[in-house]
Formats: C-alpha cells, sequence, structure tokens
C-alpha cells in the first residue's frame, strides 16, 4: 500500500519507537528522561514519537540520529515488543514499538543533554522507569529471550 492511500484523519492514538541497544558484553543502553518531559529523571530505552509520513523504522533510526548521534541501519533493528498505554490514560493512548540493535562500539554523544548509561539487564530492573518501559523490560529480559 502506497503511503497516500493511508487515512489523513487525526490518529486516535501515538506511535512511539524506542530501541534496546545492546553491546557484545551484555549491557544496555538506557536513557534518563530531562526534567522538562513527564516521567522526568526516569531510565527509558532511548526513540521517540513517530512523525507523520514515516515508518516506524525511519523515525526509530532519526531519533537515535538526533538524540544520540548514533548512526544504525533500518536492517539492523529487530522487533522486540510493544507496550500500549491504558485505554483510561489521559490524551491519546500511547503505543511503543521497541527494537533491538547490536551496538559494535564508538562513542555515543547525548546531544539533548539527557544522561545515558549501559546497564546489565539485572541493573535494568532496578532502575526506576515509566510504567510502559517496565512492560518492555519484562517483556525484552522474559525467561527463554535474552
Amino acid at each position: 500500500m502506497k503511503l497516500e492511500n493511508f487515512p489523513t484523519t487525526p490518529t486516535l492514538w501515538t506511535a512511539v519507537v524506542a530501541a534496546a541497544i545492546h553491546d557484545q558484553a551484555g549491557r544496555w543502553l538506557m536513557q534518563k528522561r530531562p526534567h522538562t518531559k513527564d516521567h522526568a529523571g526516569l531510565w527509558e530505552f532511548p526513540g521517540g514519537k513517530v512523525e507523520p509520513g514515516e515508518t516506524p523504522l525511519n523515525a526509530l533510526v532519526r531519533e537515535l540520529s538526533e538524540e544520540l548521534a548514533l548512526t544504525v541501519a533500518p536492517r539492523a533493528l529487530s522487533p522486540a515488543g510493544f507496550a500500549q498505554s491504558p485505554p483510561s490514560a489521559r490524551g491519546k493512548p500511547i503505543v511503543i514499538l521497541l527494537y533491538t540493535a547490536l551496538h559494535h562500539g564508538g562513542g555515543i554523544v547525548s546531544l539533548e543533554g539527557a544522561e545515558v548509561g549501559w546497564f546489565t539487564k539485572e541493573q535494568i530492573s532496578m532502575l526506576a522507569k515509566p510504567p510502559l518501559d517496565v512492560d518492555l523490560a519484562q517483556q525484552l529480559f522474559a525467561p527463554g529471550k535474552r
């Protein structure tokens, strides 16, 4: 289906993409939310909103470049799960699509000033996270998955 064939009415939900980036040592990249946004100071998988006309993969590639100066090819991203806000949530419900990617080294620079860090899955389970990132981490690190 061509993009121009999609409905032009406003969506009833907000599409968000996130990356669970891991290294050879089994650590995972997390980013702390800025103090000017909802869930300020909590740790999350990096990513952001899908803009009109973008595919989820292209949006994630853009967000990683804008936020972390990280270049990731769309083919290097693998679907890993999703989480959605409850129907009773204020505003439009949010659906986060999570992808994984292996980081092959090189620096990651927080271009928006957010704190970033590498953590083991055990450490991630102890980090304060927004509810949807809690759901994503549980899916990602479920027994038998990683």
